[in-house]
Formats: structure tokens, C-alpha cells, sequence
């Protein structure tokens, strides 16, 4: 009895999704729960696994198809129902060939690279993986490829019109690479699409303002210089400035709540929780996991949920639940070296917090003119909802917490 492939059950306010790329080609052999095909959705890519072990049939839908929960995307006919004239007869010549599939189910790879190897027809062997224990990248892959379409190009002939004055002939010039303008017209992913959407409706339907300020993460820097080490053996995991924020984050929203509502139609939605959102940068774009009931976690569960959210990113494997929902977000362009930037909400949010590049620099304490490892934040929020005096208030708030430590610590 044949077997159906079908479309996932699709997460909550997800319509439809774009199929990206097969794993498998019809007549391939699958195993139970191989992955066979990647949907992605406006937030998330899931993975469609085999059923049941058997031969892939019929492939009915390719590609790039918009597909709906339940659409039947492949058949697959169990194990030994091949007939015998489904094989090349004897004796004949033409033998069927078939490409080698450069199949990618047993290495780590992302669903972003396993479909640009897919598309491609790329060996994985043959791409230099650069990041952690060898993996492969999606920019490992775009460079390969470009290395590729570089050894494709050939010089160009160009004859002028001009005239050598010695030989009289006309004159023959080589355009060699650098002179070639080539464009590349490549499909927005959902997920870009997404992002560009929300953004545009931050600024279009809300009041944003940034404000700014300093703080100085000495303290922060030397309590954790002493202790990381400590907190690693203990907790297995390491220390590092996110959990000092959003523990800060938290304190200056319950001083300030309205930075932790939303707005719905004509009334402000206060929440009586604390779910952040911590921004993380992707191959497919920004996404946003979400930390919930980040108040309720010490350091060690934070740093924990950040570095399980940071791998998931990578892989690809986020799901829709870990993106639902939030009341705050942090997003850290230090990591990319920002001195300095204007966050856009993500809506229907009011606020969000925006870290920067520690960078040491001359500041004046008790008349004297030292140095110190400065960082800028900036907080943009909708001015609808929360005031300039809040906002301000908050930024002081955090300022404090991190500048002195004892502040998250004692609960004071």
C-alpha cells in the first residue's frame, strides 16, 4: 500500500509555505523520519520526514510550489513493490543514468545550505567548511559558488573602431573581469520578506523615538573576569554580558510597565510577565527567539537559553513556538562592531534596547580623567504609549544595574 507525504500541520496564524528544496529524487530509497523536504515558512523552516521506509515515487509538487497543511507533496511505495519491468531490459544499450544525488542527510547542515548544495548540484566534499569543527556555512557554499562562476568567465574580445597608427589594423581589446557588471536576480525568502513587512509597519504605525545613553561595564567586566571561569565548571555553560541585560532589562521594567505593554486597538495591554525577545542574526535574516518568563531565571538558566537559541539558529531548527509572542527585545549590534544605532520596534512591542561595542575611552571621575570600557545603548519606543521621562528613566535604571552589579544580585 502506497504511502503519503503530506504537508505538516502549519504553526498558528501561518497560511501557507514555499517548498525550498528536495532531499531525495524520485526512486531514491528513504528511511523512516529521513528528512525528505524543507517548507519554509514566514518564520521558520520545518523539515517533512519520511513516514515509513520505502521507495520515493511520484514527486507532485517541485520546487518553489506554495503549499498548504495536508497537500500531499510525494508517494512513497513500500519496500519490494517494485515490479521487474520498472528495470532496464537485457541487453539494452541505454542504459537510464542517473545524476548522483549529493545526498547531505548525514552531515550537519542547515536546511539554508543544504538547499543551496541541493540546488546546485554541489558536493559538500568539495566546499571548505569554516565554521565550528569544520562545518559548512551558507557563506562557505556562496564562495564556492562564486569561485565557480569565476572560472566560467572568459575573457571577452572588444573590437574598436580605432585605427593603430603602425600596422593600420584595426585594434583588439581584452575586457577582462573587472570590467564586467553583473547583476543577479534572486527571490526575497519568506522570512526576508517578513522582516521587511514588520519593520515598515513599526514606522508606519507607531510613534518611534530613540534615546540614548552611556554606560560603563567595568564592574560588570571584572565580576565576570573573576567568576567565569567558576560559573562554566558549575553550570556548563559560559558567562557573558547578555544575562547581566536582561536581568537589568527586567528590573527597569517593572519600575517602568508601560515599556512592557502593547497597545491593541484603543487600549494598552499591560503584561504581568516578562517574555524577551533576543534578536539573532541568520543566514535567512533576523529572527527573534523569545525567552520566556525571563524574571523566574537566574544567570545560568539565561546564558543556557541564549546559547540553545544561538544553535538552533544556526541550524535552522527554531521553531514557531520559540519565535511566538514577546513583550521586550534586545538586540546587540556590538557583536558586528556598532558604536552606535537607532533599533527599529518589533511590533506591537513598545520598546527595545540596543547594545553596542565596548570600547574603551577617556571619561571623568572625581575630577580626575580616566579610562573606561564605555558602551552606548540606545532605547527606541513608541511615543504613543510610553513618555520621553519614562524612557530616559528606564535607560538611567539599567545604567545603574550594570554600573553596579550588587543591584541584580541583592534584588535592590
Amino acid at each position: 500500500m502506497n504511502i503519503e507525504v503530506l504537508v505538516p500541520n502549519l504553526p498558528e496564524s501561518v497560511s501557507d509555505a514555499t517548498l525550498i528544496s528536495w532531499h531525495k529524487q524520485a526512486g531514491d530509497t528513504v528511511n523512516k523520519n529521513e528528512n525528505l523536504v524543507d517548507l519554509e515558512t514566514d518564520k521558520v523552516v520545518l523539515e517533512v520526514t519520511a513516514p515509513e521506509s520505502g521507495i520515493l515515487g511520484q514527486i507532485l509538487k517541485e520546487s518553489g510550489a506554495i503549499v498548504t497543511a495536508g497537500e500531499l507533496l510525494a508517494i512513497i511505495s513500500p519496500l519490494g513493490s517494485q515490479t521487474q519491468s520498472s528495470q532496464p531490459l537485457p541487453g539494452n544499450r541505454e542504459t537510464p543514468v542517473r545524476i548522483q544525488d549529493h545526498s547531505t542527510a548525514d552531515l550537519p547542515l542547515s536546511p539554508s545550505v543544504r538547499r543551496l548544495i541541493h540546488e546546485n548540484t554541489i558536493d559538500p566534499a568539495e566546499v571548505t567548511g569554516t565554521g565550528k569543527s569544520g562545518r559548512l556555512t551558507k557563506s562557505d557554499v556562496l564562495s564556492h559558488l562564486n569561485k565557480q562562476q569565476s572560472a566560467k568567465i572568459e575573457p571577452v574580445a572588444i573590437t574598436t573602431t580605432a585605427v593603430s597608427q603602425e600596422a593600420s589594423k584595426p585594434v583588439s581589446l581584452i575586457a577582462t573581469e573587472s570590467n564586467l557588471r553583473p547583476e543577479q536576480r534572486v527571490a526575497m525568502t519568506r522570512l526576508r520578506a517578513k522582516v521587511a513587512e514588520r519593520l515598515l509597519q513599526a514606522q508606519q504605525n507607531a510613534a518611534m523615538l530613540t534615546t540614548f545613553n552611556e554606560v560603563n561595564m567595568k564592574n560588570v567586566i571584572e565580576l565576570r573576569n573573576q567568576y567565569k571561569t567558576r560559573f562554566e565548571e558549575k553550570h556548563a555553560v559560559k558567562l557573558g554580558f547578555m544575562s547581566f541585560f536582561v536581568k537589568a532589562s527586567i528590573e527597569a521594567l517593572k519600575k517602568f510597565p508601560a515599556i512592557n505593554a502593547s497597545i491593541d486597538g484603543n487600549d494598552i495591554l499591560y503584561h504581568g510577565y516578562y517574555d524577551m525577545g533576543i534578536a539573532v542574526s541568520t543566514p535567512r535574516g533576523l529572527i527573534v527567539p523569545v525567552l520566556r518568563d525571563a524574571d523566574q531565571l537566574d544567570f545560568a538558566g539565561i546564558e543556557k537559553s541564549i546559547t540553545d537559541f544561538g544553535e538552533k539558529a544556526r541550524a535552522g531548527t527554531l521553531s514557531y513556538d520559540d519565535l511566538k509572542g514577546g513583550t521586550f527585545t534586545i538586540t546587540n549590534g556590538g557583536v558586528f562592531g556598532s558604536m552606535l544605532s537607532t533599533p527599529i520596534l518589533n511590533p506591537p512591542q513598545c520598546g527595545i534596547l540596543g547594545m553596542h561595542a565596548i570600547k574603551e575611552r577617556p571619561v571623568v571621575e572625581n575630577g580626575q580623567i580616566v579610562i573606561r570600557p564605555i558602551m552606548y545603548l540606545a532605547l527606541s519606543y513608541d511615543h504613543r504609549l510610553v513618555d520621553g521621562r519614562e524612557a530616559v528613566q528606564f535607560l538611567v535604571t539599567i545604567k545603574e544595574c550594570l554600573e553596579s552589579p550588587a543591584h541584580l544580585l541583592l534584588n535592590i
